[in-house]
């Protein structure tokens, strides 16, 4: 299993952040899904994740993202 750690600009609310939460979920391999608001992050567990398909659904829920370093 990995880890990946996005940055995540763009949410005002708690709903905000279980949009982001839902969006990324529903990405094939993504086992376990944790946003922190506070810190504007997302980190994604699973088994073969690609930065590409999760940033593109967090875009779609209309946030920006990127990968962290």
């Amino acid at each position: 299993m990995e880890c990946l750690e996005l940055s995540v600009q763009g949410m005002t609310c708690k709903h905000c952040v279980m949009a982001v939460e839902k969006a990324l979920q529903n990405i094939p391999g993504v086992q376990q899904v944790s946003v922190d608001f506070d810190a504007a992050t997302a980190w994604v567990e699973g088994d073969g994740l690609l930065p590409g398909p999760l940033i593109h659904a967090v875009e779609e829920e209309g946030y920006s993202a990127r990968l962290k370093a």
